[in-house]
């Protein structure tokens, strides 16, 4: 017992310095800012503040991955584009692409992801993470930048969305609010191995949808209705519904 009770005492006391979730906030945001807005003297500012935060956490090679890491952001900036003429041709609500930016927060965690998504496959600890938890708190919408997702990516309202680490989605992909795309078991055993669905060209995911399973994927151009459990693989061009009935008949004197 004695050597359990000096662990949890050192994991008590240790410091983990929590106030790194503000720098990181900041950053996130001015990381946003620089890729559209650029201005000269910003780009200094965020390797700074990069290598403050790198040097928090012990990354020794954190100038090396400042580096790597603006040479794509041209790329990312393409990708991102793409996103955005998806918004607008998609969304009937969506009158410009001045809109996507300013007023979609689809867009927005989609940015964030792409921009953490770069971090993460570098293999920087921690401040992927924190990048994606930022913007989860602003959005609503939980993506693992452990994801891989392809171009044209939509999703429309977001509020909810909870796409996991190991999940793959390609290309023309619509998803709606509330969707998981999740694992089927949760075991600590499993973190090397792919746990979340693949999402296949020109799929549409309705409300409320849950996708479970890293066996499992979603044929291209399926549409998935709202508030549909799968555990098992669809085909191509398939349309899978949640039957209910839902009676319409007049009420009776004396209820409102």
């Amino acid at each position: 017992m004695k050597p359990c009770k000096e662990l949890n005492d050192k994991l008590v006391n240790k410091k983990y310095n929590v106030r790194l979730k503000d720098v990181v906030e900041s950053f996130t945001k001015n990381l946003f800012y620089y890729l559209f807005d650029a201005h000269d003297d910003e780009l200094e500012c965020l390797k700074t503040t990069f290598l403050e935060i790198a040097c928090n956490f012990q990354i020794d090679n954190g100038e090396a991955e400042w580096n790597e890491f603006q040479t794509k952001f041209p790329t990312i900036k393409q990708k991102l584009e793409l996103d955005a003429v998806a918004v607008v041709n998609f969304d009937p609500a969506t009158k410009s692409l001045e809109e996507v930016y300013l007023a979609c927060p689809g867009f927005y965690a989609i940015s964030i992801y792409r921009l953490s998504h770069e971090l993460y496959v570098q293999q920087v600890p921690i401040i992927p993470r924190m990048m994606s938890e930022y913007v989860h708190g602003i959005t609503g919408i939980d993506i693992h930048p452990g994801a891989t997702i392809g171009e044209s990516f939509f999703l429309d309202h977001g509020t909810g969305i909870v796409i996991g680490e190991t999940s793959i989605i390609k290309n023309n992909v619509k998803i709606f609010q509330g969707v998981t795309l999740g694992g089927i078991q949760v075991k600590k055993s499993m973190e090397s191995t792919k746990r979340h669905p693949t999402i296949e060209d020109n799929v549409t995911i309705y409300a409320n949808a849950t996708i479970l399973g890293g066996d499992i994927s979603i044929g291209a151009n399926s549409t998935i209705g709202a508030n549909v459990w799968i555990t098992q693989s669809v085909p191509e061009n398939s349309l899978v519904t949640y039957q209910t009935e839902i009676k319409i008949r007049p009420k009776k004197n004396g209820i409102r």
